[in-house]
């Protein structure tokens, strides 16, 4: 990212149009005169900000991974010291995501199906979020005194995914559901 990357209002408004028509559209589909228009922004200003359509995608992927990673934690701090709770509330927030009136599927696993070259900059970023969640599963998979959560967790996001598509592919707002009984029959098996 460029130096100018502190926090402007044009800057957020842009990466605010951008996520909202990415998300909706798919990132290669939606052009840059197309955010510029609809932000209300100037050329000009994009290219202050990112040197390309490609940073502008790995800011917009990054800050949500960011923000996907600070509701994740929030969930599991009210959710209290109970693992199995923990890891109740940590599916339950898939149920609130899969209901929503916009719901569009997952951010990430679209922009790897656009940008499926691994060495690509968004490629990376999507990794990044991924290997994070997967961090995530593993630590609270850990407060179940399981001997080897990494294995456990790579399963539980495959899982997750899964739903996700489940949910985006057949309307099926009950996927986290499933996803959510098969993770507890893993959790049981592993202890």
């Amino acid at each position: 990212m460029r130096s100018s990357e502190a926090a402007s209002p044009k800057r957020d408004q842009l990466m605010a149009t951008a996520w909202r028509l990415f998300y909706r559209d798919g990132y290669r589909v939606v052009g840059i005169d197309t955010i510029l228009a609809e932000a209300g922004v100037a050329k000009m200003t994009l290219y202050h900000h990112f040197a390309s359509k490609d940073e502008l995608i790995v800011a917009v992927l990054e800050q949500r991974s960011a923000l996907v990673n600070e509701k994740v934690q929030a969930v599991l701090r009210e959710a209290g010291p109970s693992p199995r709770k923990r890891l109740l509330a940590y599916f339950a927030r898939y149920e609130a995501f899969f209901s929503r009136k916009e719901f569009n599927g997952c951010p990430f696993i679209r922009a790897v199906a656009e940008y499926p070259e691994i060495h690509s900059p968004v490629h990376q970023s999507v990794i990044r979020h991924k290997q994070r969640g997967v961090a995530t599963l593993k630590e609270l998979l850990s407060d179940f005194d399981i001997a080897e959560p990494e294995p456990l967790a790579q399963q539980i996001s495959l899982l997750i995914d899964g739903a996700i598509v489940s949910a985006h592919t057949f309307g099926n707002t009950s996927a986290w559901a499933h996803a959510r009984n098969a993770a507890l029959a893993l959790v049981k098996a592993a202890r």
